[in-house]
């Protein structure tokens, strides 16, 4: 079958260079999208060092070292299964994108799951105003730079994907309400879940901080794509956890200065990932000028200039 292939394609005039350029632009192509679809910062370096083993293994066998690229191949395979199990939502949504014939949208970065206009801050900030106001506890995740795992949570929670407002924030955390002490987490202007329980952080803290501040901080060390607002109990302050750092007390001005300042339009995806992301864009820029170039088209520089 092989030589089948190779002979129909001698028959088309495709050379030797030209395949393996083909081969090299298509290990790209695949490469940018899976830049593209995983956006946390931990899973991006663990892509990256998949990269680089698959590229000592490539080199190792054009060397023909060949007990190390046995031995690199081996590792490749079972990283690959690892990884299909860790990354079950991106893969899956990989699939699910692939299956559709969405083939644009594989290479194209998502949007953020940011809040889309101030409105939304101004209500979580109304709703921590009034509940500090009235000493009510309450935690709330923030999502920023994509949806967070959910088996990064001790609990899921409750399912409610219901729009963010003062009214039912100061409801959810009401302290005869069965989802009070557990978090709610916000994805763009939605309120995904509420009575999550976390995992709480294993670094010392002062005695003055609850379970609430503890678990702020357990999630932000955990998930980097996410801050949490907390709201203290016994004496009202609040609170913002980001990176596993809690910034305390804060004032109702200087929370909402720091939700816009973090969701703010200029925020972008680099924010996440420079290098890798930035090296996905000049990797496409790249093949589109390689494939411009095969196949005699004007370059865009040169479309530019006319």
């Amino acid at each position: 079958m092989g030589n089948l292939w190779k002979q129909w394609l001698a028959n088309l005039g495709w050379s030797q260079p030209l395949l393996k350029t083909l081969d090299i632009m298509l290990v790209l192509g695949l490469t940018y999208m899976m830049l593209v679809i995983i956006s946390e910062r931990r899973t991006l370096w663990m892509v990256r060092g998949f990269i680089l083993l698959m590229l000592a293994s490539a080199v190792s066998g054009f060397l023909q070292l060949q007990l190390l690229n046995f031995v690199l191949q081996s590792l490749v395979y079972g990283c690959a299964v690892a990884m299909a199990i860790t990354l079950q939502s991106e893969f899956r949504r990989f699939l699910e994108q692939l299956g559709r014939g969405e083939f644009r949208q594989l290479f194209q970065t998502s949007s953020l799951a940011v809040p889309k206009s101030y409105s939304v801050i101004d209500e979580i900030v109304d709703a921590v105003r009034e509940l500090s106001k009235n000493r009510i506890g309450a935690l709330v995740i923030i999502e920023t730079t994509g949806p967070i795992d959910e088996r990064d949570f001790s609990v899921p929670g409750v399912k409610l994907n219901a729009e963010v407002s003062k009214e039912l924030l100061q409801t959810i955390f009401q302290p005869k309400t069965l989802l009070h002490d557990g978090a709610t987490l916000i994805r763009g202007s939605r309120i995904v879940s509420s009575g999550i329980i976390l995992p709480l952080s294993g670094r010392t803290a002062s005695r003055q901080l609850g379970t609430r501040h503890r678990a702020a901080m357990g999630i932000t060390e955990r998930v980097e794509n996410c801050i949490c607002v907390v709201v203290s109990e016994e004496t009202g302050s609040i609170s913002l956890a980001e990176r596993g750092t809690l910034n305390r007390p804060l004032t109702i001005t200087k929370l909402r200065d720091s939700l816009e300042t973090l969701f703010s339009p200029t925020v972008d995806r680099e924010a996440v990932a420079p290098g890798l992301l930035s090296l996905g864009r000049q990797i496409r820029g790249k093949s589109m000028a390689l494939i411009s170039r095969l196949l005699g088209l004007p370059s865009t520089a040169s479309r530019d200039k006319k």
